[in-house]
């Protein structure tokens, strides 16, 4: 069995085991979403999936990449222009000069936006993280991690982007430089200071105890990123109730 097949069998199972009605997801132009989307109407059919578009002080390629897988795999897909909810927020909330205090409010209006849609017709959110990004915390806590079911959550990176291919997926989506598009001109490997490929090496040689062949140097910077992130791959602390 092909991996997008055991992907399909996964999200057929959960969703019935949910009594789910749909699948719901946020489509980016990207290729980790892209790919979700075409493993979830491989699932369950494009009459049960919903791709929502939410541009959000986007780049316009963003969107007309985003039409062009959902016209690829016949994917019913919902715009939600979220511009001016994320401008009126910024207006009433205190100035920062943290730039991702400010820019990881765009996902969490996403999160906000696929839950009202969720909700509303009895479906799934479904998340577009990847191993890779999970291990490392590259994503927004109760942001794009804000989902109900993560297919890609244990498939690396570099995996995604065979699996995408394989599925048919838009070959400039494949081949386009990864971005949370948090920013104008702003790519993940940039932000990470590493690219995917020896992240995806490193994190590999970690998971199976043998790191002899990953530098040093690299080894130390993969670890820190992964023991500082802990707490976005763990359920809140709770005071335990012998300590009250």
């Amino acid at each position: 069995m092909t991996l997008q097949q055991k992907l399909a069998d996964w999200l057929r199972r959960k969703m019935r085991e949910a009594g789910a009605r749909g699948l719901v997801f946020g489509l980016s132009g990207g290729v980790d979403s892209a790919t979700v989307g075409a493993v979830a109407v491989q699932a369950v059919g494009s009459e049960c999936v919903l791709a929502a578009i939410m541009p959000c002080q986007s780049q316009p390629i963003d969107a007309r990449l985003a039409r062009d897988v959902a016209t690829t795999f016949d994917m019913p897909t919902v715009t939600i222009h979220l511009d001016n909810a994320f401008s009126d927020l910024i207006d009433n909330l205190p100035p920062t000069d943290h730039p991702l205090a400010t820019a990881n409010i765009k996902p969490r209006l996403r999160m906000i936006t696929l839950y009202y849609l969720a909700q509303s017709r009895n479906y799934l959110v479904l998340g577009s993280g990847n191993r890779t990004e999970r291990m490392v915390g590259y994503f927004t806590k109760y942001g794009d991690g804000g989902v109900d079911l993560l297919p890609l959550g244990d498939v690396y990176k570099t995996e995604v982007w065979k699996l995408a291919r394989d599925l048919g997926v838009p070959r400039e989506v494949v081949e386009r430089a990864p971005s949370a598009g948090l920013w104008p001109g702003q790519t993940d490997e940039q932000e990470l200071g590493i690219s995917y490929k020896t992240l995806d090496q490193a994190l590999k040689a970690m998971a199976g105890g043998d790191t002899k062949g990953i530098p040093a140097s690299t080894l130390s910077k993969v670890e820190k990123m992964v023991a500082r992130s802990a707490h976005k791959r763990a359920l809140p602390p709770m005071c335990p109730r012998n300590e009250l």
